[in-house]
């Protein structure tokens, strides 16, 4: 019996975001929890899931509050650690009118970035089923070297490898190094989540269906779901090929937590059915929930604290049906 479903390794930050206007027309910005492994937690708890994270954050009110959050939301953070010299990451949010976003991060440095390889213990990883990470935990040396170290504890034990390349290219002193750290993943992971924008970053085309079989060609990924934003999302599986229409409402206020809600899950489904055998009806059935599952979240401010329940997503994936 594993201790938990799904372990997280990454970023845990506040993500300020905009919330009207002051009496005095300055922008109110709201200090929402945040951070993609994290986020991706929250939703796996309240599926039912039993989830653990790997994380820095500053010894500060920021890093308390996050932490409270996280271990509220369920998460278990026994091996979250606490900085006393450097300060919680943090990230401004502003929304575009169609609900994309631009991020400023005050990360130079932060907190996340200051995990060490030591700081990692193998008991949490081994406690797991699958082992879920991105790009920001790779920008810099230290902690890139905390990641690899966690991959191979994962890989070592059996785990199922979840990446999600994440890619915020502010926080890279090149792209090129984003390029080579998102490689790293896709040649570690069996299950991918990636970005129409990270597609043809990676392989140069706006031919999604081109780039996913790019992808699984050159790294041999069992499982790619791509996420399309406005046009739904596909999977890649075998000689399958699987698309579904988003559900779009008129109450979107912006995107933030939407391929994390996604991502939860797509893994969600996995924990229940596993990556061995499955049908185009499974990943059907899976990309539908997936999709209302990030629909739900688009219409909220923030992630970590209002993510959707199983009841409000199978009501919405309902409508398909």
């Amino acid at each position: 019996m594993k201790s938990y479903d799904v372990v997280a390794l990454g970023e845990l930050l506040i993500d300020f975001t905009e919330n009207g206007v002051s009496e005095q027309g300055n922008p109110i910005m709201e200090a929402n929890p945040g951070g993609a492994p994290c986020n991706v937690l929250a939703l796996l708890n309240n599926l039912g899931k039993k989830t653990a994270f790997i994380g820095k954050v500053g010894n500060d009110m920021f890093g308390q509050m996050l932490a409270g959050e996280v271990e509220k939301s369920g998460t278990d953070v026994s091996n979250l650690v606490f900085d006393d010299q450097v300060h919680t990451t943090l990230a401004f949010v502003h929304t575009k009118p169609d609900g994309d976003r631009d991020f400023s991060f005050y990360r130079n440095p932060g907190a996340d970035m200051m995990l060490k390889k030591e700081e990692v213990m193998e008991e949490v990883i081994k406690g797991g089923r699958i082992f879920h990470f991105g790009t920001l935990s790779s920008t810099h040396e230290g902690v890139r070297e905390a990641t690899r170290f966690a991959v191979d504890v994962a890989k070592q034990n059996g785990l199922l490898i979840s990446f999600d390349p994440n890619l915020r290219e502010p926080l890279w002193d090149s792209l090129d190094d984003a390029r080579r750290e998102i490689e790293y993943g896709l040649s570690k992971c069996d299950i991918l989540k990636i970005s129409d924008n990270e597609v043809e970053f990676m392989t140069g085309t706006t031919d999604y269906a081109k780039g996913a079989a790019q992808l699984q060609e050159k790294y041999h990924i069992p499982l790619i779901f791509v996420t399309l934003g406005r046009d739904g999302s596909r999977a890649y599986y075998k000689d399958l090929a699987v698309e579904v229409k988003p559900f779009l409402q008129e109450g979107t206020i912006e995107t933030t937590g939407a391929g994390d809600t996604f991502e939860g899950c797509a893994l969600n489904y996995i924990l229940d059915h596993g990556i061995e055998n499955l049908t185009e009806d499974n990943l059907r059935e899976l990309l539908t929930f997936a999709n209302a599952g990030a629909s739900i979240i688009t219409t909220r401010r923030g992630a970590l604290r209002v993510m959707p329940t199983a009841e409000e997503i199978s009501r919405l994936a309902a409508q398909r049906s």
